[in-house]
Parts: structure tokens; sequence; C-alpha cells
């Protein structure tokens, strides 16, 4: 099917957007994000263990919460994104490798696969992510005291 050079424009600038968002989540540039998502959005992280809540408070707790973490990668991929005028729809697989230190002088390191499900809109500063909701896939090595997203079983020791 043959896109419009807006569709192209629109997927183009929606994809810019997952970009952002990873770079200024792994660059710790979190007042970047304000050029992500809308002042109004609803951010929620709860099946990955995190909260549910605006730009604000998500922004309070990546602060407080990503310090403990010598490094993380947020890797986005196969975006699927259904254009409806000003509003869009998007669903896009995020591979995150996460290094914690565990007291022991090695660093641990784990690996949780995801999606992003988004509603984008189209603003007067372009597009915006108005709602973003972490879905657990699958995760890989979490430390022992940290709990596996919902649905998600921790395997069995061998």
């Amino acid at each position: 099917m043959t896109k419009t050079l807006q569709e192209l424009s629109d997927r183009l600038e929606i994809q810019d957007l997952l970009v952002a968002y990873s770079y200024a989540i792994d660059f710790r540039q979190w007042d970047a994000l304000d050029d992500v998502f809308t002042p109004d959005c609803v951010i929620d992280y709860t099946e990955t263990g995190g909260p549910r809540g605006t730009l604000t408070e998500t922004k309070d707790f990546l602060r407080k919460a990503m310090p403990m973490f010598a490094a993380f990668q947020h890797n986005i991929a196969t975006s699927q994104v259904i254009l409806d005028g000003d509003t869009a729809t998007g669903r896009t697989i995020c591979h995150n490798p996460m290094v914690l230190d565990d007291g022991s002088g090695l660093p641990h390191v784990w690996f949780y696969g995801l999606w992003y499900r988004d509603r984008f809109v189209r603003t007067d500063a372009g597009w915006r992510i108005a709602d973003r909701y972490e879905e657990a896939s699958w995760a890989h090595n979490l430390p022992p005291h940290f709990p596996y997203p919902a649905g998600v079983k921790r395997p069995d020791p061998a």
C-alpha cells in the first residue's frame, strides 16, 4: 500500500519520539522526557515493577530509582504504528539489559524483554506520547531479591 508523504513524515516523527525516550532514559536526562510525553500523559510501569503516574511522578520515580543501576540500554525495534489522523497507537519491542552492583564487586547483568504499548497524539510541538504501558514479556537472570514481572515465571534453579 502506498503511503502519503504525511504518513511517512508522521511515522518518522513517531520513530524519532521512541528513540528520544530511549536516549533520555539511558543518559538519565529526565527533563528530556518533557519533549516525549504530553503534560497530561499517563505512564504505567506497574507490570515491570514500577509505578503508574503522571509525567512529573514518573520523572521523580526515575530520579530516585535509576541511580541503583550501573548501566542499562533500551534497545527498541519492530514498532507497529497505526495512524488515525492526529492520533496513533503503537506497540514496540524493547530489549533492556541492566547492570546492578550487587555488593560482590562483580556486576550482576540481567535482561528484560518488554513491549511499549503507546497512544500518540499530534500536538502543536509535534507528536507526543499521551499514554504508555510497559508490558512484560520475559526476564532473564533477575537478581534474587527482584520480583519477576506479573505473568513472567521465575525459572526453577537447575
